[in-house]
């Protein structure tokens, strides 16, 4: 009697757990309130800060730096967690690239309205794109660039179009794959609502891609993203580092990996 009720009390607990797995994913997947990534330092100069208009009329928050509109320009895509601000030890260095860049900030993230999800991460990810292409940059100057999740967005978005080139740094398989790493007692495949299946479609991208990570990255996999550029189409490259974690270390190897693509997109 006691066996069979401590049964129906795990099962329980286990249905009661899926359950809020199931209409709680968003809150573990998305961490727009996280700021611990790294130190906040001064960013450049001549940033214009903009608002960018979804399809579905969400405003989003956009940090734009224009050198020269003929020269190529990087389009960021950040990842789950944090503002903006984290990501100013990255962005400032980009000046010294010779283009333009603009980094958005996802629905839901740094003040912008709405809550984020697969289908609206890629709305997100196109109006940028329309809105770079309406002050006159062409899609073929556009290098996406994707770190973490947002690697994810930049493939999607790169199927069969004609971008200069896509940094992925520190890219996953899927978000399925992902969950099973973090969730393993669960039927994640079925559970899942925004998966990011990114192995599927890497090789609809046909533009030059670098991959970076870090082998030590205690967050994603390494071995995730070294499938990601076995999988891709050439021209690929790669930077694959020993000792960096999940957010790479922007030193003057990996600037120096990062400034040899760009220069080969030219």
């Amino acid at each position: 009697m006691f066996f069979t009720k401590f049964i129906i009390l795990i099962i329980s607990v286990y249905l009661v757990l899926l359950i809020f797995l199931y209409f709680y994913q968003g809150k573990l997947l998305y961490h727009p309130n996280v700021n611990s990534y790294t130190e906040v330092n001064n960013l450049i100069p001549k940033i214009e800060k903009v608002t960018i208009t979804t399809s579905d009329n969400h405003h989003l928050l956009g940090w734009f730096y224009k050198k020269n509109i003929s020269k190529k320009t990087i389009l960021f895509f950040h990842g789950n967690a944090g503002s903006l601000e984290n990501r100013i030890y990255k962005l400032n260095h980009f000046e010294n690239l010779d283009l333009n860049f603009l980094i958005i900030a996802w629905r839901g993230f740094s003040g912008n309205s709405g809550k984020p999800n697969e289908k609206g991460l890629y709305d997100d990810a196109k109006s940028a794109v329309n809105w770079l292409e309406s002050k006159g940059v062409k899609e073929e100057n556009i290098i996406l660039f994707g770190e973490s999740l947002g690697t994810a967005v930049a493939i999607e978005i790169a199927q069969n179009k004609n971008f200069a080139g896509i940094v992925l740094e520190s890219p996953f398989t899927s978000m399925v794959e992902m969950g099973k790493k973090y969730y393993s007692f669960f039927p994640v495949s079925l559970l899942l609502k925004d998966k990011y299946e990114s192995l599927k479609k890497i090789k609809n991208i046909h533009i030059p891609v670098l991959v970076m990570h870090g082998k030590k990255d205690s967050i994603v996999p390494f071995e995730m993203g070294e499938k990601i550029y076995n999988s891709a189409n050439s021209p690929k490259f790669y930077y694959f580092t020993k000792y960096d974690d999940h957010m790479m270390d922007y030193d003057k190897l990996l600037l120096e990996e990062l400034k040899s693509f760009v220069e080969s997109l030219n």
